[in-house]
């Protein structure tokens, strides 16, 4: 894509798969695409929207490149086309249509043979060609620019694409993808116990492409873990808000629950599922407060010994809300796919240990018994951990980039 200092597009045309499934509903999903349009890139330009039949059309004031790929990085969107205007005449039509297929033809230098078709939509009917007309008349004049090129109407590697409206006609060939999913928000507010590692960044993502608006709680034990293990997950929050307006995080200090964990009874093999049992609770308090209605966590089945299913049961058992984990039936390998996809793992792969490694049992628990967690909290203050860890927990903001 052009670079900001030259002429960037007069529109962004913005395509959305799922919402397009969603009959009477589909509305209400189009307003929080647009609302998040207008907040993803109030920071990059002002832009002005218009919902159309099946699209959604942005007319970026300045920045229009940057704006552009803003938009690839908005849930709900399917695809952006950067799109030139010109004047509804067919013959500047076409002598646009033909730069903008030169421009694309840059994608496709090792191509021996690249299939193309023209393609015009009419939103002004009162325009005196069909569009099938229109398509013939552009592609006569086109067409010969480049002698790798053949025609073919189904599925051809590249369209350009006409748009004529009332007020200008909308040249395009290029089509960048977006993230598709459903718009943020659109599935109310979860809260995600994010880590320094590769997996609970993607369950975020993951969360957020379903709808969900997402806010993050981690917890930190100094002295036993230092302030670099707290920076790593501010830096993956601060990747993720990327991808909806803004975000929270919450840092909750843990080495006090931990300390009296491994100073009670309990016994050693079960301090990693009483931890997490201890973080489900606490994070229910925040997302009670915050109006979260879900937690979410990147827990992927049998990946190590706190996530099979007797653990994953014990651990569920101490949240006071349904638990959303993205990544229960992924292995390693695709959820780094995915990690190095979306930009956090580089930050992830950083040797930092997070507070789950302090006092860590040699032998942990493979198959726990809740009866036996429920016996050794008996043995704690429960209720007094919590409040402390809460009164030490600090709100981080971070917004989109």
């Amino acid at each position: 894509m052009a670079p900001d200092t030259l002429s960037g597009p007069e529109i962004l045309l913005v395509r959305y798969g799922e919402l397009s499934l969603k009959g009477g509903n589909r509305l209400q999903f189009e307003r929080a695409l647009v609302r998040n349009i207008a907040a993803q890139t109030r920071s990059i330009s002002p832009v002005r929207i218009e919902r159309r039949q099946g699209r959604i059309a942005v007319f970026p004031r300045g920045r229009s490149a940057s704006v552009c790929r803003k938009l690839t990085d908005v849930f709900g969107i399917a695809s952006v086309s950067p799109a030139r205007g010109c004047e509804k005449d067919p013959e500047v039509i076409a002598r646009v249509a033909r730069q903008a297929l030169i421009d694309a033809l840059g994608e496709f230098a090792g191509a021996r043979e690249i299939t193309t078709r023209v393609h015009t939509t009419r939103g002004d009917k009162t325009f005196p060609m069909t569009s099938t007309e229109l398509d013939l008349f552009v592609a006569d004049r086109v067409l010969d620019c480049d002698g790798r090129l053949k025609v073919q109407l189904k599925r051809p590697m590249l369209t350009l694409g006409i748009d004529v409206r009332p007020e200008r006609a909308y040249v395009f060939a290029a089509r960048l993808a977006g993230p598709g999913g459903l718009p943020v928000g659109t599935q109310g507010r979860a809260l995600c116990l994010i880590s320094g590692g590769i997996d609970s960044p993607v369950a975020a993502w993951m969360a957020m492409k379903r709808g969900c608006r997402v806010d993050f709680v981690t917890f930190h034990s100094p002295p036993y873990i230092g302030a670099g293990a707290r920076k790593k997950v501010v830096d993956l929050v601060q990747r993720l808000s990327r991808y909806q307006p803004s975000s929270r995080l919450w840092v909750v200090p843990f080495a006090q629950i931990q300390v009296a964990i491994r100073d009670s009874r309990a016994p050693p093999a079960y301090r990693t599922v009483l931890y997490r049992r201890m973080m489900q609770r606490i994070a229910t308090r925040i997302a009670a407060r915050e109006g979260a209605k879900a937690l979410v966590t990147g827990e992927c089945l049998g990946q190590v010994a706190s996530q099979t299913i007797e653990n994953l049961t014990c651990i569920d058992a101490a949240a006071g809300l349904v638990v959303l984990r993205p990544l229960i039936g992924f292995d390693k390998l695709e959820i780094i796919e995915c990690a190095k996809r979306i930009g956090t793992y580089e930050t992830s792969i950083i040797h930092e240990p997070d507070c789950c490694t302090v006092f860590l049992p040699s032998r942990p628990i493979i198959r726990g018994r809740l009866a036996a967690c429920e016996s050794a909290e008996r043995e704690l203050d429960v209720e007094a951990l919590i409040e402390r860890a809460l009164a030490g927990a600090e709100e981080l903001a971070s917004g989109s980039s």
